[in-house]
């Protein structure tokens, strides 16, 4: 295999509109809604079909399989059984949506779909009355959870079944809104795919040159403006942070600019991704167990790159620009040790006491560069601290930045699905970054608050005009455990959805 094969991966399924059951189709998908008892238990779940789909008898068919299986409608519980005679497919797929109240969620209806879309592993074809509900939250669902990545899977090892390579939408019509709604779903759930395929990459195949070929070819693919900084180039510009944390491995750092132009009147967005191909903590070394999850340590790069050629693909109305450094962290005869101090782009020099604390070294010199753009607002993302962890889980982002377009990204995060939740910047912590012998610290001589004292240390370095929001995204990058709703172990994509909603809420309102 090829350093350039590895870009290969099953991508989500073709998604196409019908208003009625193809005679290829080989399974159907319905909803179940779980039927509001008010202590009488023997109420049934509902059907959610839509109008004229299926006629009466093939329902009741349908409602009598699902009542002799016991399916309660619970979210997320899958019944599977033979489709009736006449229905026109071989199995039915009943999956549960929870209670009525839900079907205003969105994400409800992409976590159904999502689970739908694996269980049909092995069916060609297959059609989902899910989209009756909410055509968009089921294309999304279904893609990203038919979302593989098999590039190093030889034939022994590859699975004997794969996701349906076609799913039919159904809807009451194929008027302009759907067609529309359905170009957008999938050119986002494209967009989350590029950014776990990067991330699923290991780093043998993926270190900073590597990485930054592959964003050029798919920024310039998308009609966006390139720009790449090599070693040498990062070094005369005074990049202090990108060559002090990449200067232990052979394999040199990188920046990448892609630019994304609105018009004239255009907004303007910076988005700063930190794109540490792999992360062994240098001197400060981590430890051997699951050190292997640093395959996942330029997530945030890889979202605003996914996000940035997206804004293209939907012709945003926004200026967005990309700033995205490229590193890999490495103990050697070369590398920083703790006690150094650098000087990052733009003149602030820091003691480095811990250099495992090295992404806010790099995302630093990337605000000041993106910075000098003069943007309206900025956006920074990156797998920063185990602190996230331990205060917001594996699945919830924690945003901070300026206060209002902080608050502004978390909405809308949670909006998508992918729930960011606002976390303060406390002012007492500041302190704790004071150095013996330079401008600032990496980190503060406490674990209190790790994951604050890194949103205080990068809010060192963004101009206090522009409208900041920081994402931390440590946990929810990288799925360790089993998959769930539509998302995969591990690459998972976040949170190329809450920068998109954010560049189109921009777009929208300024």
């Amino acid at each position: 295999m090829t350093k350039n094969d590895a870009v290969d991966r099953v991508r989500g399924p073709e998604l196409e509109l019908a208003t009625t059951l193809g005679k290829a189709d080989k399974a159907l998908v319905i909803g179940l809604i779980k039927p509001d008892t008010n202590g009488d238990d023997d109420r049934e779940p509902t059907l959610a079909i839509g109008d004229g789909l299926l006629d009466d008898a093939q329902a009741d068919a349908i409602s009598s399989a699902v009542r002799r299986l016991g399916a309660s409608g619970a979210h997320g519980e899958v019944t599977r059984f033979a489709a009736p005679e006449g229905l026109g497919t071989d199995i039915v797929l009943a999956v549960g949506l929870g209670d009525a109240d839900n079907l205003d969620d969105a994400d409800q209806i992409r976590q159904a779909a999502g689970i739908a879309a694996r269980e049909l592993d092995g069916v060609d074809r297959a059609a989902t009355t899910l989209s009756v509900i909410d055509l968009a939250a089921a294309a999304e669902g279904f893609f990203l959870g038919a979302y593989r990545f098999d590039a190093f899977r030889s034939d022994k090892t590859k699975p004997s079944k794969t996701p349906p390579s076609t799913i039919t939408l159904l809807v009451d019509d194929k008027g302009k809104t759907a067609k529309t709604e359905l170009a957008h779903a999938v050119a986002v759930a494209d967009s989350v795919a590029i950014a776990r395929d990067f991330v699923n990459t290991p780093p043998s195949h993926l270190y900073p040159e590597e990485f930054a070929d592959r964003a050029v070819r798919l920024g310039s693919a998308a009609g966006l403006k390139v720009e790449v900084l090599d070693d040498k180039a990062l070094e005369k510009a005074g990049y202090g942070g990108i060559i002090g944390v990449g200067k232990g491995s052979s394999r040199l750092p990188r920046l990448v600019r892609l630019t994304h132009t609105g018009k004239k009147d255009a907004k303007k967005v910076a988005l700063v991704g930190k794109g540490i191909t792999f992360d062994t903590g240098g001197i400060s070394i981590k430890p051997a167990a699951n050190m292997d999850h640093m395959t996942s340590d330029m997530g945030g790069a890889a979202a605003v790159i996914a996000a940035t050629i997206l804004a293209a693909r939907l012709d945003l109305d926004v200026s967005v620009t990309a700033t995205v450094p490229m590193a890999e962290n490495m103990p050697s005869a070369t590398a920083q040790r703790p006690g150094d101090v650098l000087t990052q782009y733009g003149g602030t020099t820091v003691e480095v006491l811990n250099t495992d604390a090295e992404g806010r070294l790099i995302l630093a010199d990337a605000i000041v560069r993106a910075c000098e753009d003069e943007p309206d607002y900025l956006i920074d993302t990156a797998t920063l601290t185990g602190a996230q962890m331990v205060a917001l889980g594996a699945r919830t982002p924690g945003v901070m930045g300026t206060d209002e377009f902080r608050d502004r990204v978390a909405a809308l995060s949670r909006e998508v699905g992918e729930n960011g939740w606002a976390m303060p910047l406390p002012p007492e912590l500041r302190a704790d970054l004071k150095s013996r012998v330079a401008d600032l610290a990496n980190v503060t001589n406490h674990r209190n608050g790790g994951m604050l004292s890194a949103g205080l240390f990068l809010k060192e370095f963004v101009p206090a005009s522009v409208s900041w929001a920081h994402i931390d995204i440590a946990g929810p990058a990288f799925n360790t455990g089993g998959p769930w709703g539509y998302t995969p172990k591990g690459g998972t994509g976040v949170p190329v959805r809450t920068i998109t909603r954010v560049l189109e809420d921009i777009a929208a309102q300024g």
